[in-house]
């Protein structure tokens, strides 16, 4: 049977256009190079966050059952990224610096511990919803002397410049600025409405309002480095440029994120990588739509703000004790090129699916093996058909809906099948080729639900202990602690 060819939605040319990997492996196979925008880890990942790293997680699942090879990065942005960043040229406060002054962020004793308790965070909640592991997780602050170079080689190259507050991209070196939004015009620096209630010019020595901040000046900032153009920190932009360069190639064949993203990062990070490398940064762009939660964006002042722990931490620790696997369930069942409601009726749909594919494998095959009986051929290949049929579904633009319904099908003929030890040989081939592919099938190993940390009540009773002590004034004591 002939593959299916893999497709996606090419934001940069608003078409849907085949994959073909520009390189092969040391086996020959097809190698399909992925850098995927990670979170700022100043407070947890919420579950349009994790919508957007699905997204990713399935083009690779898609692609390894293709046959193809991976290489895939995705960044942790731990510094540099100011609040007001639906600007290209961000002013305001850097969100992690903002957090820490944040009743969450008291107990942390300063930016750095806050930065790695959210990442930590984040790799537990990553590995619960069973998502592939990149190869590479670089991290901003960690890469700080290749920004730094990379900023060098603009400013010699005449694509940015110095002033007394940083040093600046200059927008009209770089005529296809605007090529992936469609923002060209020099006072479309913004997506939101709140352009009018504050400026947008915060440097008053930047010679286009486009040009954007590669570096900040700034000797007070909690997180700073020394550079060519003193203390400061890099813009937020420039290090996803610089490092999905270093790990994956100067042309890479996907880049994917969130619609959030589309401007300005993802339009800053092509005006910089193509300046510095003069070829294409990325051949496909991949944008997941937004989530909202009963029809509403998610705020934690509609109290809708959901993380992955307030689903399925045990009840006891303030969660919901939810199967991962069905939240994982439920945020695949809509297609990432569409807006998602993530409502309770879904979840609750998608908690009855996982049991009863579970019950498939936990209870029908186990019992099938022991039993003799002869082949089905029949059941057989009304597997392979349903398999077939959500791969295709897979290589259709990310079809995870037309996925599920072809795995379903499976799943449900597997419980109307009087299984045997030779029956159940293919049912059990089809649950293992669709969990590779949708992941959705076998738990994932050591999700926080299952698995507790023994010493984690103890640190939570000296971070509590620790806030007091320095309310009290009585730091010998929070210093020790």
């Amino acid at each position: 049977m002939t593959a299916p060819t893999l497709r996606l939605t090419n934001t940069l040319t608003r078409q849907i256009e085949a994959v073909e990997p520009s390189q092969r492996d040391a086996d020959g196979r097809p190698l399909l190079r992925v850098y995927g925008c990670g979170p700022t880890v100043y407070s947890y990942a919420h579950i349009g966050n994790f919508r957007s790293f699905l997204t990713t997680d399935l083009l690779l699942r898609t692609a390894r059952a293709l046959g193809w090879s991976t290489r895939y990065a995705s960044n942790v942005t731990d510094g540099g990224h100011l609040t007001d960043d639906d600007l290209a040229d961000a002013p305001g406060e850097d969100k992690l610096a903002a957090a820490l002054r944040s009743k969450d962020g008291a107990r942390f004793a300063n930016v750095w511990d806050l930065a790695r308790h959210s990442t930590d965070a984040l790799l537990e909640d990553w590995q619960a919803l069973n998502l592939l592991e990149p190869d590479v997780r670089p991290r901003a602050t960690e890469h700080v002397r290749e920004q730094i170079r990379a900023v060098e080689r603009l400013v010699a190259a005449g694509h940015a410049y110095e002033t007394e507050g940083g040093v600046y991209f200059h927008v009209p070196s770089f005529p296809a600025y605007g090529k992936l939004s469609g923002n060209v015009a020099a006072e479309g620096l913004e997506t939101g409405a709140a352009a009018e209630s504050r400026a947008v010019v915060t440097d008053e020595a930047k010679r286009d309002p486009r040009d954007f901040a590669l570096w900040k000046k700034d000797p007070g900032h909690l997180m700073q480095w020394y550079s060519p153009w003193g203390w400061g920190f890099p813009g937020w932009h420039i290090e996803c440029s610089v490092m999905a360069e270093q790990y994956l190639g100067q042309t890479i064949d996907v880049h994917t994120g969130g619609e959030d993203l589309i401007f300005p990062h993802h339009e800053c990070e092509i005006a910089q990588a193509e300046s510095l490398g003069d070829v294409p940064f990325a051949r496909l762009w991949v944008h997941t739509r937004f989530l909202r939660v009963e029809g509403e964006r998610m705020a934690k002042s509609k109290g809708n703000f959901l993380t992955v722990g307030d689903l399925i931490a045990p009840e006891r620790e303030g969660g919901r004790g939810l199967d991962p696997l069905a939240v994982r369930y439920a945020l695949l069942s809509g297609h990432y090129r569409k807006p998602f409601n993530f409502t309770e009726a879904n979840l609750q749909s998608a908690a009855k699916l996982v049991a009863r594919i579970r019950h498939a494998y936990d209870a029908l095959l186990p019992q099938a093996e022991a039993r003799p009986g002869a082949p089905d051929p029949a059941f057989s290949d009304a597997l392979d058909a349903a398999y077939a049929q959500a791969l295709a579904g897979m290589c259709d633009d990310l079809n995870t809906p037309r996925a599920l319904a072809a795995m379903l099908d499976g799943v449900g003929r597997i419980h109307g099948q009087d299984l045997n030890a030779a029956s159940a040989q293919p049912a059990r081939t089809f649950l293992d080729q669709v969990n590779d592919l949708l992941g959705i099938v076998y738990p994932a190993t050591g999700s926080p639900a299952e698995e507790e940390d023994p010493l984690a009540e103890q640190v939570e009773a000296l971070l509590a202990e620790r806030v007091e002590a320095r309310k009290a004034k009585d730091f010998a004591r929070a210093d020790a602690i």
